[in-house]
């Protein structure tokens, strides 16, 4: 099976070379390498030209007009650092211009095998010089500080001079809008040089960042061959006060090739003590081992990972593709450390200033946890080594007990500015709670839980006991907080976050008693001073939880009062005035019955035991009506519960618009990253939709249905240490045990034991 995507052009876009800056991005879970053409866009040209650290940031100013107590007054940002991916080309001291001249043709391709992107040109000046330029670039999965470009020239038709200038340039600045909430408001300077010499033969400049006071490094070293050129050629680096120029001359003869290779290798103080040093170190090694091992090195790690994670669906090869597409790029969003976590756009932008959202653990953590657990296990850790600066946060809102996960966040502390749609929305904690306990029911990972999960699990247990309260009646209820639909915010009793703050507090204790029963839980019971009182209250509190039902409409009201408003007005709503919150006031939006993305239906899908099918069908269908999907978390889970409520065509329907989303820019807004949400969401929508894989206390399960579009679907899955094979048709599915120890699952409802090598078929029932 090819996982190759291609764009093909015979002259120059603008529109399509911005949204394929994201689609041909370059990343590994540490570097983020944006697709921008490596000698720089046209004049007047869409770009956002950038190169990223995942977890490296700096503090922006963030003032309040009216600074109430505690209120967000300044936030972290992803920032883009030293640009090293500049490499511009001369003919006989022509510069190479995609808009001048002529493009004879155009070829970028994401190699997701191999683990690189290839652009390839052909393209004549305006003497009518042709040249081809063939270039790779690849951000190594092997070690992850390095970024590597292949940049070959041939001359097609001329005899002449080509130069080729390698670019290393301090002086950058981050990408702004201030038209659009999802992007910084303005461009300042973060970054100040502190050196920039040539050492080793490389340019190695340090820098640091202006509030944070973090420090990183970009090392870069070039290497020549002129061995294709027909003539000769010389190579020299200089190095001036912001920038080091590493330039290639060589006299071309017709058909002849000149190659530069550019090995970059970047550090930050996150990670390491002294930035320089270790870069150095890290080149060294990178020099030692030559480019063709870090090629080699890639394509055993991909295959390791296709491996785990395959996925093939028979009968829709462009949707298959879209899907691989969306997995690859999962995978170079994923931290293999725990100072950082995955970002709203992963490495491919800007888009909300690289912070980390609840999106990481519901949305993108699942594929991870059932295919990649150690993947998944570090962003745990990540959220594990923030938990303290959770706690500071509870406290500065006045709670008691507990810890408050920030709502968008890079190195811990809150980023969001507009508390009301995101301090306010408290579901958060319950989202990574979730995680936790999936992560443990997926792999059986006991140690994690007395080490870290279990204290993440209590801590936000407390949070909720400390919000909510016993009413009158005995349930109990939780007050003025934002459930994940962003158009009705501070609301009592939202139906989403009630459903997850008693999972989360029903799993702290079950989980405790885990422990305890294995006789492991005597170092979270004594850190966290924990008494049987307060566990019984979390039981209390869970069994107690109010869970709104409305008698009249038979569905799950989203909160308190969201069916006393009147509906929103789609019919006489411009198609233009979406997505809403661009167009119209919070306070306009909250109003209304008007859904930006799914709320009481995301808890159908995580929570599906609280409800009977028929309350969540009458539910679906009231929610369907009113929801704009305005969310790019939204169509994904409408297709997963669609598919488990038995409403095929619609779950199919949904689930296009969220393979799609981004190769075909289908939100208008895959230019400043890719929707690394939506496509874990999409992920989700197959295996966990059309195949309905359940994974909890019961075991593994699956009983597909799949599109009647679809002839087959295979995909790998890994399960306590076990990698399964599935393959699902219109008859039945067929289950094989790859690896690891023995294992039990429930295909179709039937138990079935599974040894290394033995394969089951069950007919669908």
């Amino acid at each position: 099976m090819e996982r190759i995507i291609k764009a093909t052009e015979n002259a120059f876009s603008p529109e399509a070379n911005f949204i394929n800056e994201t689609i041909f991005h370059n990343a590994n879970g540490y570097l983020g390498i944006r697709g921008a053409l490596s000698e720089g866009t046209p004049e007047g040209c869409p770009s956002m030209r950038g190169i990223y650290l995942n977890g490296f940031y700096d503090i922006i100013p963030m003032p309040q007009a009216e600074n109430l107590c505690h209120f967000v007054n300044e936030k972290e940002t992803m920032l883009n650092v030293a640009d090293t991916m500049t490499i511009r080309l001369f003919i006989d001291g022509e510069p190479l211009n995609m808009a001048k001249g002529k493009v004879l043709s155009h070829t970028r391709t994401l190699d997701m095998d191999r683990g690189i992107t290839k652009r390839e040109l052909t393209w004549e000046n305006e003497s009518g010089k042709q040249i081809e330029l063939i270039e790779t670039r690849m951000a190594s999965f092997k070690e992850p500080s390095l970024f590597t470009m292949e940049y070959s020239a041939r001359a097609l038709n001329f005899n002449g001079q080509v130069e080729i200038k390698s670019y290393h340039i301090t002086d950058v600045r981050n990408f702004s809008d201030p038209s659009d909430p999802r992007l910084a408001s303005e461009s300042r300077k973060n970054m100040y040089l502190l050196s920039l010499e040539k050492t080793d033969g490389c340019s190695v400049s340090v820098s640091e960042t202006s509030v944070s006071g973090l420090r990183m490094c970009a090392a870069v070293s070039e290497e020549t061959d002129f061995s294709g050129c027909g003539g000769n050629g010389i190579g020299d680096l200089l190095v001036g006060e912001s920038e080091g120029v590493f330039s290639l001359r060589s006299d071309l003869k017709k058909n002849g090739r000149v190659t530069l290779r550019k090995y970059i290798v970047y550090t930050d103080s996150v990670r390491e003590t002294d930035v320089k040093t270790a870069a150095l170190s890290k080149m060294k090694a990178v020099r030692s081992h030559g480019l063709d091992f870090y090629y080699r090195a890639q394509e055993a790690f991909l295959k390791d990972f296709w491996n785990r994670s395959s996925l093939e669906v028979e009968g829709d090869d462009a949707l298959n593709k879209a899907t691989l597409f969306n997995m690859y790029v999962l995978l170079q969003s994923a931290p293999r450390d725990r100072f950082c976590s995955i970002a709203a756009k992963g490495l491919s932008g800007e888009g909300y200033e690289g912070h980390y959202f609840w999106d990481a653990e519901t949305f993108v953590l699942p594929f991870f946890t059932m295919t990649q657990p150690e993947i998944a296990k570090a962003v745990l850790n990540y959220r594990y080594a923030t938990l303290d600066k959770a706690r500071e946060n509870a406290a500065l809102l006045g709670h008691k007990k507990g810890a408050l996960f920030p709502w968008r966040t890079i190195g811990g502390r809150e980023c969001s500015g507009y508390f009301v749609s995101g301090t306010a929305a408290y579901h958060i904690d319950a989202d990574i709670a979730y995680a936790v306990v999936k992560y443990y029911q997926t792999t059986g990972d006991l140690d994690f839980i007395e080490e870290k999960g279990e204290e993440i699990l209590l801590e936000t247990a407390r949070l909720f006991l400390d919000t909510g309260f016993f009413d009158r009646d005995g349930h109990f209820v939780i007050n003025d907080v934002t459930g994940p639909d962003e158009y009705t915010c501070m609301v009592n009793n939202n139906y989403y976050t009630n459903c997850a703050a008693k999972f989360n507090l029903s799993w702290a204790v079950r989980l405790f008693r885990i422990l305890e029963n294995n006789g492991r839980e005597k170092k979270v019971r004594e850190k966290l001073k924990l008494s049987e009182s307060e566990l019984s209250e979390m039981e209390k509190a869970s069994a107690a939880m109010l869970l709104l039902y409305d008698e009249r409409l038979g569905i799950n009201p989203q909160d308190d009062s969201f069916l006393q408003k009147p509906v929103w007005d789609f019919e006489n709503t411009p198609a233009e005035n979406y997505p809403l919150l661009l167009h119209y006031h919070p306070l306009n939006l909250y109003r209304y019955q008007v859904c930006k993305q799914a709320d009481t239906v995301l808890s159908y899908f995580l929570y599906e035991n609280e409800q009977s099918e028929e309350v969540m069908k009458r539910s679906f269908r009231y929610y369907e009506k009113i929801t704009t999907h305005d969310s790019s978390l939204s169509t994904c889970i409408f297709s997963i519960v669609a598919s488990r409520l038995g409403f095929k065509e619609e779950a199919y329907r949904y689930f296009g618009d969220s393979a799609r989303m981004d190769l075909e820019n289908l939100h208008h807004n895959s230019t400043f990253g890719a929707h690394t949400a939506n496509m874990g969401g999409c992920y989700m929508a197959i295996v966990n939709g059309f195949a309905r894989v359940r994974i909890d206390e019961n075991g593994f399960s699956v009983s597909p249905e799949l599109p009647d579009s679809w002839r087959k679907l295979t995909f790998h899955q890994v399960y306590r240490g076990s990698l399964l094979s599935l393959s699902a048709d219109h008859e039945g599915t067929k289950v094989e045990l790859l690896e690891g120890p023995d294992t039990e699952i429930t295909v179709y409802g039937q138990k079935q034991r599974l040894s290394k090598g033995q394969c089951v078929y069950c007919k669908k029932v």
